[in-house]
């Protein structure tokens, strides 16, 4: 990408697109238009329209979207499948139509089949049924990858996805209502220290496995990405390897400095089995992730201290 190209993140605010800002920052990308939410609703196509053809970016990070853990994707589904299609239409059609050089799409892991194989492919997309409890958000984030792959196809738009694994760091939500898996143990942690509480609730039977990506490192792959020769495909972003949630809670512990009994709500749902993503496709491409675990989580508990001591 051009230094001195025009480029918007959709999503400025929120963990991905604060990362992605960091990062271009650092690179000396300086010509960054951002609009908050009270500035531009995305979900309003006349609004997006008007957006961009007074903006006229050139490079667009489409990393703006409603996400939420597994109690927020159960509990609001109609809100999850409406919101992040209406995002991801006016964006990447008013993206296109104004002439937009490049393109990137954030998406997440959930898309692909609950039961698929695994490492994940690219290309197990479409090949089996979705977790059910995040399934609109899920289907409505395919519907982000195929608006770009048709625009490539019928218009040549430049257009490319990227489907990272869990992604966690520094500007995380940790609201337990809504937030994901790992923000929400630094949270329970940190609260049950506080307390002197002999026991930590976590939901499910901590068998499931997920793959945990700093968002940093997400931040760095999309820029990979974006300055490589790929016009067009899905490409998936993690670490190559997983763990239980059994063991990211003794992690998260550890870090955070609580010692009490684990207790696990197998009330709770479990979600998908396992998400391990295949990554050689960027792999390929002369990326790969830095930030261990345990670095990460230490920099995500860091931020959450700093976020709680200026309320």
């Amino acid at each position: 990408m051009d230094k001195r190209a025009k480029i918007y993140i959709a999503g400025h605010a929120g963990m991905a697109g604060s990362a992605l800002l960091r990062r271009l920052t650092a690179a000396g990308y300086d010509n960054v238009v951002t609009r908050t939410h009270a500035e531009l609703d995305l979900t309003q196509q006349a609004a997006v329209d008007a957006f961009f053809a007074s903006a006229q970016p050139e490079i667009v990070f489409l990393a703006a979207g409603k996400v939420g853990g597994i109690k927020a994707n159960n509990n609001f589904r109609a809100d999850f499948i409406y919101q992040n299609l209406m995002i991801e239409a006016n964006v990447i059609h008013s993206a296109w139509k104004h002439g937009v050089q490049r393109l990137l799409f954030l998406g997440s892991s959930c898309i692909y089949p609950r039961d698929c194989p695994q490492p994940i492919h690219e290309d197990y997309l479409l090949t089996g049924p979705l977790e059910q409890t995040n399934e609109p958000y899920a289907l409505a984030k395919i519907m982000g990858v195929k608006l770009c792959e048709n625009y490539y196809r019928q218009y040549g738009a430049r257009f490319i996805s990227v489907m990272p694994s869990n992604l966690y760091g520094p500007n995380d939500n940790y609201d337990l209502e809504n937030c994901h898996v790992l923000p929400a143990l630094i949270c329970k942690a940190h609260e049950a220290k506080a307390k002197g509480a002999s026991e930590l609730i976590v939901w499910g039977s901590g068998k499931p496995r997920r793959e945990f990506l700093f968002v940093e490192d997400m931040a760095d792959a999309c820029l990979h990405l974006m300055n490589s020769d790929v016009s067009s495909g899905l490409y998936n972003v993690g670490m190559g390897d997983d763990l239980p949630i059994s063991e990211l809670t003794e992690l998260v512990m550890e870090v955070v400095g609580y010692d009490g009994k684990i207790v696990y709500d197998r009330n709770q749902p479990d979600g998908t089995p396992r998400k391990l993503l295949n990554i050689e496709r960027l792999k390929s491409l002369g990326w790969s992730a830095k930030t261990q675990l345990r670095e990460g989580i230490a920099l995500t508990y860091k931020d959450f201290l700093s976020r709680r001591n200026h309320r």
